[in-house]
């Protein structure tokens, strides 16, 4: 990357994390992704239970593969063969885990995390239950605003997850939301009826948290996921 636009991309990161903080949740840049698993070895106890949200982030950075270790107990939503009411009794039994592994669509530069699921596990869990949250993020997750972040997800993070997951939706047909353009009024926008297959049923917005250091960001200088 050209010296100028990087220096552009450090203020950035650096801007959010100073706001993450602020809104009492650690953050930590990791130049590549790479570091990740050392970072993560540091972070987690040995034979802690860790339970996890879907995200190409944990494949791509090795953080799906470092769990999978005998060194720690996980709570396998990845599991084959799992049936529905299996798998289901993973995500509720994620309630209770020590630790909570994810990524989010979009992180705003202030100090929000920004997340759409169908299932809803993964916003869950991100709210309430685990006693830690480790968010894994690209560093172009980071948008200006939570509209920026609406936007990002009806352009970029619905569209990929949702050809990923072989949806019948327009965003699979289309590359992009059948609402692409966000609303103020309503942030998501999807008029009713429009996507009855869609897997954005719900959105959160993480602000300031009301415990300190429960979760915590790490993010990479590389792009990782949707």
């Amino acid at each position: 990357m050209d010296a100028n636009r990087n220096k552009v991309r450090e203020m950035s990161i650096a801007r959010t994390m100073e706001r993450l903080r602020k809104n009492n949740m650690e953050a930590a840049f990791l130049p590549s992704a790479q570091d990740v698993v050392p970072m993560l070895r540091s972070m987690l106890e040995e034979n802690c239970t860790i339970a996890l949200g879907g995200s190409m982030t944990l494949v791509e950075s090795g953080a799906l593969k470092l769990v999978k270790s005998e060194t720690y107990r996980l709570i396998d939503r990845y599991e084959q063969g799992l049936s529905p009411d299996e798998l289901r009794g993973k995500f509720v039994e994620a309630f209770s885990a020590d630790v909570f592994l994810s990524s989010v669509n979009a992180i705003t530069e202030h100090g929000e995390l920004y997340c759409v699921d169908g299932t809803s596990n993964r916003v869950g869990a991100l709210l309430f239950g685990p006693k830690k949250v480790i968010i894994i993020a690209g560093w172009q997750k980071i948008v200006p605003s939570l509209r920026d972040a609406v936007d990002r997800v009806k352009r970029i993070s619905a569209p990929a997850n949702a050809i990923r997951l072989e949806k019948d939706t327009p965003c699979v047909k289309s590359g992009h939301c059948v609402a692409p353009f966000c609303d103020d009024r309503n942030l998501m926008a999807i008029p009713t009826g429009a996507c009855d297959a869609g897997i954005c049923s719900n959105m959160i917005i993480m602000g300031r948290q009301p415990r300190k250091g429960r979760v915590s960001v790490l993010i990479v200088g590389e792009e990782l996921g949707y």
